[in-house]
C-alpha cells in the first residue's frame, strides 16, 4: 500500500471513528506535534486516548480532504475539519504525516 492509500485510509477510519482501524496505521512511538512546536501525544497508547476522547465529544466530527501532496515518505493533507456540533467553528488545518515503512511515525500539525 502506498503513503498515499495509508494517508487517506487513516483518513477514512477517522471520519467514521473506528479508533482501532485509525490506530492500526501508526507506529508503536507516534509523535503528535505542532509545526515547530510542543509534542502533545507520544505512542499509540497516547494517541489511542487522545482520539477515544476526541470520538466520544464529537460524535458527528468529521475532517474532508481539500488537497493533498505526496513527496517521498511524506504526506501533507490539507483538510476542512467540521466537529458537528453546532458549537465549535469549523476550522482548517495541515497535516504533515511521516511515514516509517507503512505506518504514520509522526505528525506535524499546522493551524
Amino acid at each position: 500500500m502506498s503513503v498515499e492509500a495509508i494517508a487517506q485510509a487513516q483518513l477514512d477510519a477517522y471520519n467514521a471513528q473506528d479508533l482501532d482501524a485509525y490506530c492500526a496505521f501508526y507506529t508503536d512511538d507516534v509523535v503528535i506535534a505542532d509545526v515547530g512546536g510542543a509534542v502533545s501525544t507520544e505512542g499509540n497508547a497516547a494517541l489511542r486516548e487522545r482520539y477515544a476522547g476526541a470520538f466520544a465529544k464529537f460524535p458527528k466530527n468529521r475532517a474532508d480532504l481539500k488537497n493533498r501532496i505526496v513527496l517521498g515518505n511524506t504526506v501533507i493533507d490539507h483538510e476542512y475539519v467540521d466537529r458537528g456540533d453546532g458549537v465549535t467553528p469549523p476550522f482548517e488545518v495541515a497535516a504533515i504525516y511521516t511515514f516509517r515503512g507503512d505506518k504514520i511515525a509522526r505528525v506535524d500539525f499546522a493551524k
